[in-house]
């Protein structure tokens, strides 16, 4: 029995979340800071491309992207997700560093 509470403490999945896909994309030119994803006000650091992360299936889960150049934040966008929303979510990158980044669907 304490296994189990201890697993469950750890983070590990069960029925409480469900995984969905992230796609990090970056402008074709010039440098651009790796991002930041960020649940519910945690941040993690992540890198350009494709990922799985896992959120909550109880409740929304407001999910944000921002980059981060050592002066400045930029680029931020968001997307509240609930426990049935899509299995695919795309970020791009803003093409200069004072602009707004993009969140939008690509999968239901």
């Amino acid at each position: 029995m304490d296994e189990l509470l201890a697993s469950k403490t750890a983070g590990h999945a069960g029925s409480d979340s469900r995984r969905f896909e992230l796609t990090l994309r970056k402008p074709w030119f010039g440098w651009m800071p790796k991002p930041t994803v960020v649940f519910d006000g945690r941040g993690n650091p992540a890198q350009w491309g494709t990922g799985t992360w896992m959120v909550a299936t109880r409740g929304t889960t407001m999910v944000g992207v921002f980059l981060f150049n050592r002066l400045w934040r930029f680029g931020k966008a968001e997307i509240a997700l609930d426990g049935t929303g899509p299995s695919a979510v795309t970020y791009s990158a803003p093409w200069l560093p004072f602009l707004r980044g993009r969140l939008h669907v690509t999968a239901p």
